[in-house]
């Protein structure tokens, strides 16, 4: 009898974890990809030049099925300023967020931008960190010949 009955429990449980492994599967391929996909969230430069001109580049991807429209770019602060494209971006087509940031501006820093499009009702959160390097002195000591 016992022996039933630990045959009955084991076979009980075994259908209950497969059902399980099954709901599995079927959330995991339910999961879909994000209509937005952007190579970086962050960019990082450990050492920038006084007064360089190099802007940040956030390169994304529709991978959406409809046009993707960046409805706003807000930046963290006035030091940073950032353009986002002005037409909807096409399904599998790319395109570029570009922020500068003003390195007249010594010392480290660390800024965000927030990404607001009509794919997404959560914004998208860019960063961009680095140190200015100080403006180096200029000689004014004469020169010998």
């Amino acid at each position: 009898m016992k022996v039933i009955a630990i045959l009955a429990v084991s076979l009980i449980s075994f259908g209950t974890f497969a059902q399980t492994t099954e709901k599995a599967k079927k959330e995991v391929k339910t999961e879909t990809k994000s209509p937005i996909a952007f190579k970086t969230l962050k960019i990082e430069r450990a050492e920038i030049p006084y007064d360089s001109k190099e802007p940040f580049i956030f390169e994304f991807k529709n991978n959406g099925k409809t046009p993707l429209i960046i409805t706003n770019v807000q930046t963290s602060c006035g030091c940073t300023a950032a353009e986002k494209p002005t037409e909807p971006i096409a399904k599998g087509k790319s395109s570029k967020i570009v922020v500068n940031y003003d390195t007249k501006r010594v010392g480290q820093f660390t800024k965000t931008i927030t990404v607001t499009t009509n794919a997404s009702t959560e914004p998208i959160i860019l960063t961009i960190t680095g140190k200015v390097l100080p403006q180096e002195a200029a000689t004014d000591a004469p020169k010998t010949n």
